[in-house]
C-alpha cells in the first residue's frame, strides 16, 4: 500500500478472514469512506471469499459514489469506470475468490482426515508442553498475576490458566464458568 502512496494513517487492516464482511478493519473503512474516494485493495479476495457479500458490497460502494481498485491482481479492476467489462472482472475474481476458499476448506480437510488415518494428532501444535503448563500453573498458584505469566510467554492469559481452574461443578451438575481465585484482583466487587 505504502508503494501505491496511500499514508499510513489510511491503511485498514483485518486479521480475520475475508469470509464474512463483519470484520473491524473493513467497518472502520467503510465508516470512514466518503463519496468521491477511492478504496484500494492489494486483490480481490482481500475484500471478501463470498461472492454474493462481496457483489453487495461493491454495488452499495458504487451507490455511495465510492470506488474499489485492486492493486496486485492480474486482471486489474477501478470501478471508477464502470462498463460491461468492469462489471465481468468483478464477478469473476469475486467468483475465483469464493472458489479458493471452497478449495482450502477441502485440501484441509482432506489433509485433517489423511492425519487421522495415519494416527497423528490433527490441529495445531500446543503452545505449552506439559512442563511449561505445570511452571505456569504453579506460578500463578503461588500468586503470579496470569496476564503477567502470559505476556512473558507470548501466549493468551486463557491459555495460562489452567482449563481446570476455569469450571466448578454446580450443585445442578452443569459446568459453570467462573473466575480463578488469583483473578479476584480484577474482579468487580459485590454488593
Amino acid at each position: 500500500m505504502r508503494d501505491a502512496g496511500i499514508a499510513e494513517e489510511h491503511v485498514y487492516v483485518d486479521k480475520r478472514t475475508g469470509t464474512n464482511m463483519d470484520r473491524e478493519g473493513l467497518t472502520a473503512l467503510l465508516g470512514f469512506a466518503r463519496p468521491g474516494d477511492r478504496i484500494n485493495v492489494l486483490t480481490w479476495d482481500r475484500l471478501g471469499r463470498n461472492m454474493r457479500e462481496t457483489l453487495n458490497l461493491v454495488h452499495d460502494l458504487t451507490e455511495r459514489g465510492i470506488f474499489l481498485r485492486t492493486l496486485g491482481d492480474k486482471l486489474a479492476v477501478d470501478t471508477s469506470e464502470p462498463g460491461p467489462g468492469t462489471d465481468m472482472a468483478i464477478a469473476l475474481l469475486a467468483m475465483f475468490a469464493q472458489m479458493e476458499r471452497i478449495y482450502m476448506l477441502e485440501r484441509a480437510a482432506g489433509a485433517r482426515a489423511a492425519k487421522e488415518a495415519r494416527g497423528l494428532p490433527t490441529g495445531r501444535p500446543a503452545k505449552l508442553n506439559a512442563t511449561t503448563r505445570a511452571g505456569v500453573a504453579q506460578r500463578i498458584k503461588d500468586g503470579a498475576i496470569p496476564e503477567q505469566v502470559a505476556a512473558e510467554l507470548g501466549i493468551s492469559p486463557w491459555r495460562a490458566v489452567p482449563l481446570s481452574d476455569w469450571y466448578l461443578r454446580s450443585p445442578r451438575g452443569k459446568r459453570e464458568t467462573y473466575w480463578p481465585a488469583s483473578w479476584k484482583h480484577q474482579l468487580p466487587s459485590g454488593p
